[in-house]
């Protein structure tokens, strides 16, 4: 099975000479460096300020998953703009409702730029979300009309998230750092009735960087419990793919990094009407993804532009890790995503 080269995670994303160090990390990056980061525009020259500060974007993401809800929790910093959402799917009833915000030039909201410690939020008092990371551990608190959260997510001993850096575009980087298959404590709270916790699994992203000015990627994620135990699973295309991907599975905490997926689908069939395939080429991953609902998002600004389409569905197949244990899927729960950005 595929062997993949780890390093020990830097203090620093950035080196002395100014540049990202690049690989996969055993470990989560301490701070970003970006004050220390050489950035030079396509012609080699030193970049501007106002390019440094606008070019570098960021967003960060957590899935929930207990055995009645899906919850799905981003925050996103694109300098221009920042912007939010939460939504709810109910399971039982396949409808999802869902909460939006929007706010101009990095007001009414913070996003910390470290991977290990600081506090993303948005919005304020009954209509607020906020991410804290503390120690690398991250904590979800939700305010709004119909859901109240704070949990904590927790990973198996000694599991590794999958933290890693790569060059993007020309002049460019992109880190991103994930981490599956996590157990929750604390309190949700949905239309008054509070929701078990034992049975909830969890998954976040931090993603943050010098990304191309067009960008797409399509993404497949799964928190579940299967046969063997419990199941992470990270599979994206379009961003990281510059000597490592960023696709991984674990298992009970164990990491297994991967090699390259391809998702096969067409974006333009009607909701339900086409199973997508998500596969490798040596055979590690053969899935397929059949979408139940979906939460959808286009936004045309001129020099901004977003086409956001994640759907909730189930995934049926195989994953082999690398060690040759073979695992099937049986309509697992799970998210897919395709997206396109102009920023």
């Amino acid at each position: 099975m595929l062997t993949i080269a780890t390093q020990i995670a830097p203090d620093s994303l950035i080196n002395p000479k100014g540049l990202p160090h690049f690989g996969h990390f055993d470990g989560i990056v301490k701070t970003l460096g970006l004050a220390d980061f050489a950035y030079f525009d396509t012609m080699d020259k030193p970049a501007s300020a106002w390019a440094k500060h606008f070019d570098y974007k960021q967003f960060q993401f957590v899935s929930l998953v207990t055995p009645r809800y899906v919850l799905g929790i981003a925050l996103a910093d694109i300098a221009y703009v920042g912007s939010a959402f939460c939504y709810l799917y109910d399971i039982k009833t396949n409808t999802l409702t869902q909460l939006d915000w929007l706010k101009p030039l990095r007001f009414g909201y913070q996003m910390t730029p470290s991977p290990a410690e600081g506090r993303s939020s948005i919005g304020r008092k009954g209509a607020q979300l906020s991410f804290e990371i503390v120690e690398g551990g991250w904590r979800l608190i939700i305010d709004t009309k119909n859901i109240q959260a704070d949990v904590t997510l927790h990973s198996a001993p000694l599991s590794l998230p999958m933290a890693m850096c790569s060059p993007t575009g020309y002049n460019g980087w992109t880190y991103t750092q994930k981490h599956n298959g996590l157990t929750v404590k604390g309190s949700l709270t949905v239309a008054h009735e509070p929701q078990p916790l034992n049975h909830a699994l969890a998954g976040y992203d931090f993603s943050a960087g010098y990304m191309r000015r067009d960008t797409s990627w399509r993404w497949a994620s799964i928190n579940a419990r299967i046969h063997e135990g419990i199941m992470g699973l990270n599979l994206a295309a379009g961003v990281n793919e510059t000597g490592a991907t960023e696709n991984v599975f674990w298992i009970n905490g164990e990491r297994h990094l991967l090699g390259p997926v391809q998702f096969e689908f067409d974006r333009h069939a009607t909701l339900g009407a086409e199973v997508w395939r998500v596969y490798s080429q040596n055979g590690q991953v053969d899935l397929q993804f059949a979408a139940r609902n979906c939460r959808s998002e286009k936004r045309n600004l001129l020099l901004l532009k977003s086409n956001f389409r994640q759907f909730i569905g189930h995934f049926s197949g195989t994953i082999i890790d690398n060690q040759g244990r073979s695992y099937q899927l049986n309509n697992v729960l799970g998210l897919a995503e395709d997206h396109y950005a102009r920023w």
